[in-house]
This record gives structure tokens, sequence and C-alpha cells, in this order.
């Protein structure tokens, strides 16, 4: 069945969620507007020269075919520029730039420091260093602020991965992304290198028996046509043998693609259907869900 629409538009790696980022002549910390995070979230962009192991259909940076490497986040200067934008992010300066100043007063609140960037953040080959300096930034200031990990989980069980969120507080949130339910759509979907959904979910699992996590799943419009119910049916098969496997899950986000990709055939599910598919996952684990 043919549903929804495309999303309108050319494609650009400064748009999360709808709304733009905006690096604010920063290299490695941005601000956004973030539907998930209801309000202001700060990014650190773990991985500004666009190194993922994922290529996802719905993904809006455009990484050409050019080879890609693991490069180390400068870690001084993304301090510095971290430690601008909360001192913006406290004195409202913010709106002082034309993409916020009529952003509601309610959205311009700090709701979490994101790590994240234009491709996955485990593969930072500092990222251990990077969690320490933004903890770090965190201890010295009077009002603490969540650290949200946004991943495809692939690099969580490196050492230096580990060592990095290991050290997170009860608070923070780490965001885990599952997209599928086989193996099949997960290679039409995210396109992975040498990763199986397999891996993917054993991941999820060692984790969520660690820590709680949150599950972030996104189901595009691909040429025209959303997940199958059959697909559906399996990927909350997966989130059940998650939960019994003692995952400790505190939400399911269900999401679709909210910003142009470079893909053209790659829209937004209508918001009826992620609705439905939320639904039928909160009816058939009871696990919290929302759609976003």
């Amino acid at each position: 069945m043919r549903i929804g629409r495309k999303i309108p538009g050319t494609a650009s790696r400064d748009s999360v969620n709808g709304w733009p980022r905006d690096f604010l002549g920063n290299r490695f910390v941005y601000a956004v507007i973030s539907q998930r995070a209801r309000g202001l979230a700060l990014g650190v962009n773990l991985n500004p020269e666009k190194y993922c192991n994922f290529k996802c259909v719905y993904c809006e940076v455009t990484r050409g075919d050019e080879p890609r490497q693991e490069l180390p986040v400068d870690i001084n200067v993304m301090s510095d520029e971290l430690h601008k934008l909360l001192e913006w992010a406290d004195q409202d300066k913010l709106r002082e730039q034309p993409r916020f100043q009529k952003v509601p007063a309610e959205l311009m609140q700090l709701k979490s420091v994101t790590l994240s960037g234009d491709g996955e953040p485990t593969l930072c080959p500092n990222f251990d260093a990077v969690v320490e300096a933004v903890l770090s930034i965190r201890s010295q200031r009077p009002q603490f602020f969540k650290i949200v990990l946004i991943t495809n989980t692939s690099g969580l069980f490196q050492p230096h991965v580990r060592r990095g969120w290991e050290q997170l507080a009860a608070d923070d949130e780490i965001w885990a992304k599952l997209d599928a339910g086989t193996q099949k759509y997960m290679e039409r979907v995210n396109h992975p290198e040498h990763i199986t959904l397999q891996h993917v979910a054993a991941n999820i699992l060692q984790l969520g028996r660690v820590r709680p996590i949150v599950i972030q799943s996104l189901f595009p419009l691909l040429d025209d046509e959303g997940p199958s119910a059959a697909e559906i049916d399996r990927y909350i098969l997966r989130l059940q043998e998650l939960k019994a496997g003692g995952a400790q899950i505190t939400m399911v986000q269900v999401l679709s693609a909210h910003r142009p990709a470079p893909n053209r055939n790659c829209g937004h599910l209508p918001l009826n259907v992620l609705s439905a598919i939320a639904r039928q996952v909160r009816q058939e684990t009871g696990l919290k869900t929302e759609v976003f």
C-alpha cells in the first residue's frame, strides 16, 4: 500500500527533527530545538568528518563516495564551544540569533547536552575523553544538565567507548537505534557495513541489562511505502525478546523522517500510521511508547 508523501525541499546536514542545527561558528557544538528533548538541546558533534558505518536512507547528511575515517575530537576546542553555548543558554543570549528569536520561551530552556553528530558517535576514537570533558564542565555548573548519547550501538562495547558511557549518571540517557525487525528490512533502511540485526540486538540487550535505555525507532516512507505489517510484528518480537532478556527499556520512541534527505524516495509516514505502530507496541510489550 502506498501512503503519505515525500518531504519537499533539498537535503541539508543542518536539519534536525525539522528544526535547523545552528553551529554558531563552532566546529563541534551546536544548538537545536529538539522535538524529542522537548526544548533546547546543545549537541556535541563527535564525528564532523561524517564517518558512519550505517548509511540510513533517511539520514540528512550528504557523505558522497570519498573515504571517511575516525578522527579525534579536539577536546580543548569542544570544551570552549560548550562553555560558550551553555553561558548563552543561561543568559538567554541565543535569542540574539535570528534562528531563535521567535521560539517560544518554554522551548528555550536547556533540556540536554547530546552526544551525537554527522556520523556514529561511538566511532569517535577519543569518545571517553569527550565524555570526561563534558562531565567536567557539568561538575563546574550550579545547575545539572542531562547528557544524552544517541547511537546505533555498533561501537558501544569497544573498551574506550565503554569507559566513556560507564561514567554517565543515572539521570543521563542512552538512546539506542532499532529500526527493523528483520535483517532484510535493516539492510534496506540502514545499509549497515558488516553489522547484523543480531549484533545490534545483542548490544542493546547487554547495555539494557547494565542501565536503563531508550529505544529510538525511525520508520520512513520509502518508495511511497511504509514498513509492512509483518515487519512491524517482527520488530515488536525483537522488543519482547529484549524485555524478556532483562533489558531495562524506559521508553520506545516511534518517529519518522522529519527532515529532507538526499534520498528523494524517502519521506515521512503519516501520523496515524506512526500512532498505530506505537499503539501496537504498547499493547503487545507493555512498554511506554511515544510518537515524535
